[in-house]
């Protein structure tokens, strides 16, 4: 019986490349370039230590003094914000 080896994944290059956030976007994650990936995980990772997910509906986060500027609104859900972080990115 053969077994089928799939050769390993190769990340996409698009998600890989460093990017340069926004002033207002560095005040939340710092201003060096990161992948697209990484500032994802950075953002959260700041949600979840300032306590920023609704509590009632935990699809949500409730923007703070830094990250209202960034969605331009007092909540977001979780959906939107990989959105509105992009256009924070060049």
């Amino acid at each position: 019986m053969a077994t089928t080896d799939k050769p390993a994944r190769k990340p996409n290059a698009a998600f890989m490349k460093p990017l340069t956030p926004s002033a207002t976007l560095a005040a939340v994650i710092g201003p060096d370039a990161v992948p697209r990936t990484e500032v994802t995980k950075k953002i959260w990772e700041y949600i979840k230590k300032h306590d920023l997910q609704d509590p009632a509906n935990r699809r949500n986060i409730n923007a703070d003094a830094k990250l209202r500027p960034l969605f331009g609104k007092d909540q977001v859900s979780m959906f939107e914000l990989t959105k509105l972080v992009n256009a924070h990115l060049s």
